[in-house]
């Protein structure tokens, strides 16, 4: 592979200006396309093999132009201090309501009058209009939205305190100040890292090249694949994740090759040969994550899954083709001034102070059994919360009380009770006598507050009964209130609606963790073998991923479920981990874990198969790569950490597990970890058992392939580096 790779890169770099337009002529093929497209519509939700989703389904084929899939809003009203909402005049205002809300959207499929639908308060001083959508809340027209809010606006200024809950008013985040500033400050880190504009700028140019023919293309065929509006999300953050840790890694050795007199396009091979090589199978292991995310059987995950796959791709074959074409004209400016005057930092070889890479390495070496136990026992002790991770999905009552949706939430609650904000929805597949059997075995279950009374369609072989809890959706007591009532009654009768479908998905997603880290951790391990020609370096990565992963839950669960420090990250309601976080956290972090692993071990590798020590291969492999990896680290923690400012607390929670997780992987798994267990094993750590090593498929990623006769050292960085 290293020989093939290394012919690529040169190939790439002679032929720079046709590759250059290559990539460009597919960027705008891809824009063209995403702007001609069709709207991205939102992708149906389903969870195949739920007792939710078969409710769903024959509520569907039951029940037809119910649209149960349907966005929905709450009109919250709340008379003044003194009033009712049955009093004349406010009634009047909320008719009046009623009436605009109707003649607002085409979209709107009907308004339920308060006074009629028994949805005022007892004590009657809340009461709320119900409106139901034809299409769901990603698909409402800024028109629509607009009208809602404005129907609210109007009646709040006639005195009332009016707040609109419901999914209806949900829209896509928009882009903030904190993840600007963290692509600021992945900007500044690479120039700190390389100490050249143009080296800084070649990463974050490829990445963003990269993400916009990913993007572009998931928005170009979205209708056509049905990948919904959401879709590309992951591929936009796991793309430009990867695409500037590839790029950094690639420039990184090309400069290393500069200065160690190579001429510029032996330099572009060789980089790409070796640190090309990592980059290839690093790329493997994220979409092997991505592509396992179908273990857990969820359409739009599975969607989400290989639409970002196939933007990694593109971010390898830009690393592998658009990196080498662009150093070429780059020239010698890739290099820092000093470097290029020949007045760069001495190696230790040549009378120079070692960098601060090879002093930890040094460190690491003298006291293996220390730092693995600190960083082993630090890790544990973080990781100790995530024994009681409770797992959910957030609804309005963990937004912040400056939402409107927040604050119709809290009204509801105090006016209708808590369990008001997550009414259970009861399916009977059967006659009015079924339906009204059930409705009985439910009343006398604990922690219902109300039944409503059985509402069959037009054939009579099917009713909808409305449940509400006694506790808030997202509490234990509501859970057990759900599958209480599956164990009282009959297979004909399914539980569903959004508390419901939150608890199933919860649960899938539950049962899916441990598949699918056999399947990640699994496939990973055997492709890491095939790379390390090892069973103990894959074994050790996979155990410290694993140990770096629970710690950043266990980190998690403090925050967002505990409340420690929540006010320094913004966490104003505590409550249930979002169901997607682990396997969220496994997918993305695990992709991010191996790229750092590969690229630091493959050096260590690369030195040790060349003859040196154990030891002395440590040493060598943090030489060269510890400040290029601890800069790639900077730069994914400054750019997840960019989510933690976003109002949203599903996008906050994923942003802080996110930079977290990479922390913990990157500076305490990767270069703490990692060199104590490698100098404890010595010559142990690299062994593969004969006919294992004949078994395996030899990739040659230290590039012990690539010739030599086009290696002109003694050209000097002198001559050679001022060549354009």
């Amino acid at each position: 592979m290293a020989t093939f790779l290394y012919k690529l890169g040169r190939s790439a770099f002679r032929r720079r200006r046709l590759v250059a337009l290559l990539w460009v002529a597919l960027l705008a093929l891809a824009g063209a396309g995403a702007a001609t497209a069709p709207a991205a519509t939102s992708s149906s939700f389903s969870i195949p093999g739920t007792e939710a989703q078969r409710a769903f389904d024959l509520l569907e084929q039951r029940f037809p132009g119910g649209n149960a899939d349907g966005a929905t809003a709450r009109v919250v009203f709340q008379a003044p201090d003194g009033q009712k909402m049955t009093d004349p005049a406010n009634k009047a205002k909320v008719q009046k309501v009623v009436g605009e809300l109707k003649a607002g959207s085409d979209q709107v499929a009907r308004v339920t009058d308060p006074y009629t639908a028994q949805a005022v308060s007892r004590d009657g001083s809340t009461a709320y209009v119900s409106v139901s959508y034809k299409v769901s809340g990603m698909e409402l027209t800024d028109a629509t939205r607009e009208a809602l809010e404005r129907t609210g606006h109007d009646a709040q200024g006639k005195g009332l305190t009016v707040e609109i809950g419901g999914d209806a008013l949900q829209t896509m985040p928009a882009t903030g100040a904190g993840e600007i500033v963290g692509v600021i400050i992945a900007g500044i880190v690479l120039v700190i890292t390389f100490g050249s504009l143009v080296a800084a700028g070649l990463p974050l140019l490829t990445a963003i090249i990269g993400v916009g023919i990913g993007v572009s293309t998931i928005t170009a065929l979205a209708n056509v694949l049905d990948l919904g509006s959401t879709t590309s999300t992951l591929a936009m953050m796991i793309g430009l994740a990867v695409g500037i840790d590839y790029a950094l890694f690639i420039v990184s050795r090309y400069r290393a090759e500069l200065t160690e007199g190579r001429e510029r396009e032996e330099a572009a091979g060789r980089a790409v040969g070796t640190a090309g090589s990592a980059v290839v199978f690093a790329g493997l292991t994220v979409v092997i994550a991505l592509v396992g995310l179908a273990v857990v059987n969820i359409p739009m995950l599975t969607k989400m899954g290989f639409a970002a796959a196939g933007t990694v791709v593109i971010a390898v074959l830009i690393a592998l083709t658009l990196i080498p074409a662009l150093l070429g004209f780059a020239g010698a400016k890739v290099l820092g001034r000093k470097e290029r005057r020949g007045q760069g930092r001495k190696t230790e070889s040549e009378g120079g102070k070692p960098n601060a890479g090879t002093r930890w390495a040094r460190f690491v070496l003298r006291r293996p059994i220390m730092v693995l136990v600190v960083g082993v026992l630090g890790l544990g002790a973080i990781a100790l919360p995530a024994a009681s991770l409770e797992m959910g999905l957030p609804d309005d009552g963990a937004k912040p009380v400056s939402a409107t949706e927040r604050r119709a939430y809290d009204l509801l609650s105090d006016g209708f009770g808590p369990g008001f904000n997550g009414p259970l929805m009861v399916v009977v597949d059967g006659d009015k006598s079924a339906a009204d059997s059930a409705a009985e075995t439910i009343k006398g279950l604990d922690g219902v507050v109300a039944v409503m009374p059985p509402t069959p369609n037009k054939a009579g072989d099917t009713a909808m009964i409305t449940v509400i809890p006694k506790d808030r959706p997202s509490s234990v007591a509501t859970e057990e209130l759900v599958h209480d009532i599956r164990g009282a009654t009959g297979d004909n009768v399914l539980v569903s609606g959004q508390t419901a479908m939150n608890i199933d998905f919860s649960q899938k997603m539950n049962d899916a963790l441990v598949p699918y880290l056999a399947l990640v951790v699994g496939l990973a391990f055997l492709l890491l073998m095939v790379v390390f020609r090892s069973v103990l370096v894959p074994l050790k990565a996979a155990l410290g991923f694993l140990l770096s992963v629970v710690a950043a839950l266990g980190a998690v669960v403090a925050v967002f479920q505990w409340g420690w420090l929540g006010s320094l990250f913004g966490v104003e309601q505590t409550g249930p981990i979002m169901s997607m976080m682990p396997i969220f956290m496994v997918g993305v972090v695990f992709g991010l874990a191996m790229d750092y692993e590969v690229f630091l071990v493959t050096r260590m590798r690369e030195a040790y198969v060349h003859g040196e020590r154990p030891g002395e291969a440590i040493v060598t492999g943090f030489r060269h790569s510890a400040r290029v990896v601890t800069a790639a680290a900077v730069i994914m923690i400054a750019v997840f950490s960019g989510f933690i400012g976003m109002t949203d607390q599903m996008i906050k929670m994923i942003g802080f597990g996110l930079a977290v997780a990479v922390l913990f992987d990157a500076f305490v798994v990767r270069m703490a970890i990692v060199p104590a267990v490698l100098a404890l094993l010595g010559h142990k750590a690299w062994w593969l058992p004969k006919w294992l090593d004949r078994a395996l498929p030899n990739v040659d990623v230290e590039g012990e392939g690539l010739t030599t006769s086009q290696d002109p050292a003694a050209a000097g960085p002198g001559r050679e580096l001022v060549k354009t």
